[in-house]
């Protein structure tokens, strides 16, 4: 295992290949009410393809996380690039809500083979804290996208019809492939790893759901993470339906959120210099949770969209310090099975969440509903946390 410092380009290319996923669920966010007129259908059928999305990211993230062990992360990951470009075009074609959602789940598929080979290519380079401080780095970059995807959203929707959206997602996926090659797997950028024993994809997934330990960090992701996927399925109803601002000022109020996962970010980077990874996923995960008290105050005694705003930051943006320590404890288990373990912890994130925001679909849709869905979503990472702290500082934490 090599602990030498990852060149930059690396890291902006691992970055921008992660910022794929959350950059093509958010722009088209701004677009919700005209795809919803375009197609004849209600707003609310449209963040359907949000549920669609997700779920299918992470169906495809267990299929391409163990083929990644088994072929190589170059193969999965550029197949997943082709899937995703080529389903990008589909949809930007499509003239009906069933074309929307089935291009949306192959697009996911493509993405779930690129997202689940960038954790385990930072796993075949680094361990430990590095890990933590490499995920760190690259989270900094990533938060960016869905910062600026709604924007570049509404950017299109002023020059365009929406099908345009899908089409620069495409080509977004297909530039990234030269760099890629370039950066990451040939020259000084070339990752190499320990070497994988030959298994089917049952014993593998088998190995990795024995490393018990381990799995408390996916329960731990998974409800923090589904807290994050409930604002983004219903942002544009929080912002556009109940306080009703337009689609450039919902821009900016969801770039807001994005601000603030930045700063914990930042955060997250000069504390590591000084705690373990453990101590500031314990840390951030806390300052969600007292973000959800805010927020169920907000909604339940109707305070100003200013507040509200205020609170959805504190706990959006914990995530920005959540995500990467809990990637950086968790692959530590894994050193010859990073791209299994990785699609498992990425399945169970994003498949949970899919499902949660579906089903929210039959919830009333009040602010007070989103408020307690989100609560009841964080629930789960609020208990790993009480958990963690019961048992002392435990010994998974990053050296």
């Amino acid at each position: 295992m090599t602990h030498t410092k990852t060149p930059f380009i690396v890291v902006l290319s691992l970055a921008l290949t992660m910022m794929l996923g959350p950059f093509s669920m958010d722009t088209y966010l701004p677009a919700f009410p005209v795809i919803g007129e375009t197609l004849g259908v209600s707003q609310q059928s449209v963040s359907l393809s949000v549920s669609v999305y997700v779920i299918a990211l992470a169906l495809g993230q267990l299929v391409g996380g163990a083929l990644s062990d088994r072929f190589g992360r170059q193969r999965v990951l550029m197949g997943g690039l082709a899937i995703f470009a080529a389903a990008s075009v589909v949809i930007g074609l499509a003239d009906s809500l069933g074309e929307l959602l089935g291009g949306r789940a192959v697009q996911a598929f493509g993405a779930g083979w690129t997202l689940v080979s960038v954790p385990a290519l930072v796993r075949d380079r680094v361990a430990g804290r590095d890990a933590a401080k490499l995920f760190s780095m690259m989270g900094f970059i990533m938060v960016l996208a869905p910062g600026i995807a709604p924007s570049v959203g509404s950017a299109i929707l002023a020059i365009g019809s929406w099908h345009y959206i899908f089409f620069a997602l495409a080509a977004y996926a297909l530039a990234l492939v030269p760099l890629l090659i370039r950066a990451v797997f040939t020259g000084p950028g070339k990752v190499s790893r320990a070497k994988s024993p030959q298994m089917s994809l049952w014993a593998r997934y088998k190995q990795v759901l024995s490393t018990r330990p381990a799995m408390a960090f996916i329960a731990w992701q998974a409800g923090s993470f589904s807290c994050l996927m409930m604002f983004i399925t219903y942002a544009s109803f929080i912002y556009q339906g109940h306080f009703g601002q337009t689609s450039s000022e919902f821009a900016l109020l969801f770039a807001a959120n994005i601000v603030a996962m930045l700063a914990f970010n930042i955060a997250n980077r000069l504390l590591l210099t000084r705690l373990a990874s453990l101590r500031i996923l314990q840390m951030a995960t806390a300052c969600q949770a007292v973000g959800v008290v805010l927020l169920l105050a907000a909604a339940f005694l109707d305070w100003s969209m200013y507040a509200f705003l205020a609170a959805m930051m504190l706990t959006i943006g914990a995530v920005g310090a959540i995500s990467p320590n809990i990637q950086a404890c968790y692959m530590e288990f894994f050193p010859t099975s990073g791209g299994t373990a990785a699609a498992l912890l990425g399945a169970a994130q994003f498949g949970i969440a899919g499902i949660l925001s579906a089903l929210s679909a039959v919830m009333p849709h009040t602010l007070a509903s989103v408020v307690l869905a989100m609560a009841a979503c964080g629930a789960v990472a609020y208990g790993m946390l009480a958990r963690s702290l019961l048992k002392g500082r435990g010994a998974i934490e990053a050296r």
